[in-house]
């Protein structure tokens, strides 16, 4: 049973709406980050923003596992497509995540795994997929939502040449820059995770136009499908 659970956003625009829904909240500093801590949604959550990249996500996850023993992760934002079908205003939600930027093939390794660990592709949790595909449908209406691959690395993606590679390699639905992170980091403490992503361009020559347009559009998606998301585990609605 979830009892506590840890809500990540890379960038202040995401988690400032979450952070203002949180009740009795309370704030402690860690490693340069801000940790609130409180009731959202009649579910004891922690609401954090990590930063941006995947050393900062992975600090921040582990800080969640640590001192506050969350139950499950939720990591919530924007990424870039990979898909043609999916559009600009559209959720993706993680099925599992790699690091498309790992790369030890010098040693041997096929791209994105990473050396000596049993895993490199890292699984999310079935039934918090299922609660947050319900919770984008009732939530948000009228905007698609997939649930796939994402994937990760230290680049925003804006060239379609990069965005072609990624896709060869990996495939995946969507690309961003701390999911990948988060995932393992939960992974290797056991807790269980879901990424939830809103799409905010198309990872390709014209994501430096998309990106500051749609931004507050694919933000405003995320809040509402992670609020109707929490209440699902407070409630044990599918």
């Amino acid at each position: 049973m979830i009892k506590k659970i840890g809500i990540i956003g890379a960038m202040e625009e995401e988690v400032t709406a979450l952070r203002e829904k949180l009740a009795d909240g309370k704030m402690l500093r860690k490693a340069s980050m801000d940790f609130y801590s409180g009731t959202f949604n009649g579910v004891e959550a922690v609401v954090v923003r990590s930063g941006i990249g995947k050393v900062n996500a992975g600090i921040c996850t582990q800080i969640l596992a640590d001192i506050y023993g969350v139950d499950a992760v939720i990591n919530t934002g924007i990424a870039g497509s990979l898909k043609a079908e999916i559009n600009i205003g559209d959720i993706v939600i993680s099925t599992d995540a790699l690091q498309h930027d790992m790369d030890a093939t010098g040693f041997g390794y096929e791209p994105g795994v990473i050396p000596r660990m049993e895993i490199s592709c890292f699984r999310a949790d079935a039934e918090l997929v299922e609660k947050a595909r319900a919770a984008c449908e009732e939530a948000v209406p009228g905007i698609q939502v997939f649930t796939g691959r994402v994937v990760s690395g230290d680049q925003f993606i804006s060239d379609k040449k990069v965005k072609a590679r990624i896709i060869g390699q990996f495939g995946g639905m969507c690309t961003e820059m701390e999911g990948a992170a988060i995932a393992q980091a939960a992974w290797l403490n056991q807790i269980p995770f879901v990424i939830i992503r809103a799409v905010s361009d198309k990872a390709d020559d014209s994501a430096t136009v998309d990106y500051p347009t749609f931004e507050r559009q694919a933000i405003a998606h995320s809040v509402a499908l992670v609020e109707n998301f929490v209440g699902r585990l407070r409630d044990g609605k599918q």
